[in-house]
């Protein structure tokens, strides 16, 4: 059995949606375009997955961290309206890591790296390399700085949109502590500063501010983000955390429109230690736009489509989670190639590096919160009578403050992996194949030979086993899938 990934037949259609965001209450959005119609930005190709590597000619794996989940969680929206997402919004590590951990938290403030895996059939294995940091108690982080940039275009008065927004911030505003600072920001046309830098004692200003979000206009992006960022940086507090927070459906049709100099800017706040994350909301949602923002803003990139989902993300994992354990966090896994025939590092396309980048600390990797694990997995072909260590694993990362560069690493023998995936092997480990197996089957159309049907029996027996209910909603999607021609 090979694991390699079909090869897609059809052009993936680019969902860099710097085009129409025109909606219900829109105006000035005559001149539209269609989603990834836009030049300026990079359209994935046709082929955007990653190559089985010959140990022979390639020993080494390097890619920057990340712990982006917007893509499950849109392709999951998708699945539920009867719709199959289309293959350039699917990215396999972005699935895999939606899902819970279990993997042993560091002491410090560094990482733990746990090497793992299991066969499949004949010299085929899977292997998983799980990083995890510490988590840390709200009461016990240092206080944060906090720009809120809310998209008020068109587009976003379609219910679940801007409502949804506005609860998830009158819930945060109540869930943050007595040291952090507030700032809003909202753009349509153009930007408006709703409220300067406010400490929480203020609380009041803050809930009115929310409350004025209202819808007019086009989107006009980049000034929202510049004006939210001049907002960020007049307030900057060094011994803060200091973060800008873009809530929107991605959809643009002003400002700039060289958007690389978007990127750039974006790169360039993020260098003065002022990261971005990205809320991504709506049916029609420019994924690709939010995910390459938050990338070049050192940040992570979510979506959200009910109020349950935000409550989780600004009232539990927001709060806990503000400040960072790890700038520029990178993986590195090195095969023995007296053992492995060759591998295939599953998802990470955008994210790969050289081997020489890995200890280049100019070269931006991922920015990793705590209490974060990030999960990546191999699939990888034996040779005959492989003994001995298959793989060595280590993280780099760069402390938040100092930018001082730490490492941890870790290695696994051929003796350690499970005799069979679904046999003996933990769990977790079978949840994240089922996962990253699923994404392949809507992207690619196969993955590991296992068709919808074997994976929605696997994932029910796996949401029984877990007690996980995040697991029984995979099992579900994979049925929704099934039923979509």
């Amino acid at each position: 059995m090979k694991f390699r990934p079909l090869a897609i037949t059809v052009g993936m259609t680019a969902v860099i949606v710097l085009a129409a965001c025109g909606g219900p209450g829109s105006s000035g959005d005559s001149a539209q375009k269609a989603p990834g119609q836009h030049n300026s930005l990079p359209q994935p190709s046709a082929a955007a997955t990653n190559a089985e590597q010959d140990t022979t000619q390639a020993q080494i794996s390097t890619f920057a961290l990340d712990v982006d989940t917007a893509s499950y969680a849109y392709a999951g929206r998708t699945l539920k309206e009867g719709r199959r997402p289309e293959a350039g919004q699917i990215r396999p590590e972005e699935f895999v890591n939606a899902f819970r951990q279990d993997y042993p938290q560091p002491a410090d403030d560094g990482f733990t790296v746990q090497v793992d895996g299991a066969r499949m059939s004949g010299s085929e294995a899977i292997l998983r390399v799980g990083l995890q940091t510490r988590a840390s108690e709200n009461a016990a982080r240092r206080p944060a700085n906090l720009t809120f940039v809310v998209d008020v275009s068109g587009s976003m008065a379609e219910p679940g949109r801007l409502d949804l927004v506005k609860q998830a911030l009158h819930t945060l505003i109540g869930q943050l502590s007595p040291g952090d600072e507030v700032s809003i920001v909202s753009f349509s046309d153009e930007a408006r500063v709703l409220a300067s830098m406010t400490p929480l004692a203020a609380s009041a200003d803050l809930h009115a501010a929310v409350g004025r979000l209202a819808i007019e206009g086009s989107t006009n992006l980049e000034a929202g983000l510049v004006t939210g960022y001049q907002e960020a940086a007049k307030a900057f507090r060094p011994a803060a955390t200091n973060r800008v927070i873009l809530l929107s459906d991605g959809l643009a049709n002003q400002g700039q429109t060289e958007w690389q100099a978007i990127l750039d800017r974006v790169k360039e706040y993020a260098g003065r230690q002022i990261a971005l994350l990205t809320v991504g909301v709506g049916r029609d949602y420019g994924d690709q736009l939010m995910e390459q923002l938050a990338d070049h803003g050192d940040g992570a990139a979510v979506y959200v489509s009910t109020q349950e989902e935000a409550d989780k993300i600004f009232a539990t994992r927001l709060p806990a989670t503000i400040e960072l354990r790890a700038r520029d966090a990178k993986a590195q896994v090195v095969f023995n190639p007296s053992v492995v025939e060759s591998y295939q590092l599953i998802g990470y396309e955008n994210r790969a590096l050289s081997a020489e980048e890995f200890r280049d600390d100019s070269r931006d990797g991922g920015e990793i919160g705590p209490g974060h694990s990030v999960t990546a997995l191999y699939s990888v072909r034996l040779k005959p009578g492989a003994r001995g260590q298959l793989a060595s694993a280590t993280v780099r990362w760069q402390d938040p403050d100092t930018r001082n560069p730490s490492e941890a690493s870790n290695a696994i023998e051929v003796s350690k992996l499970s005799d069979s995936m679904w046999a003996s092997t933990p769990v977790r480990l079978q949840v994240d194949l089922v996962a990253a197996a699923f994404a392949l089957q809507l992207r690619d159309g196969n993955a590991y030979g296992m068709d919808l049907a074997t994976l929605g029996e696997h994932a029910r027996r796996l949401a029984s086993a877990s007690e996980d209910p995040q697991v029984g909603e995979l099992a579900d999607l994979i049925v929704r899938a099934q039923a979509i021609p």
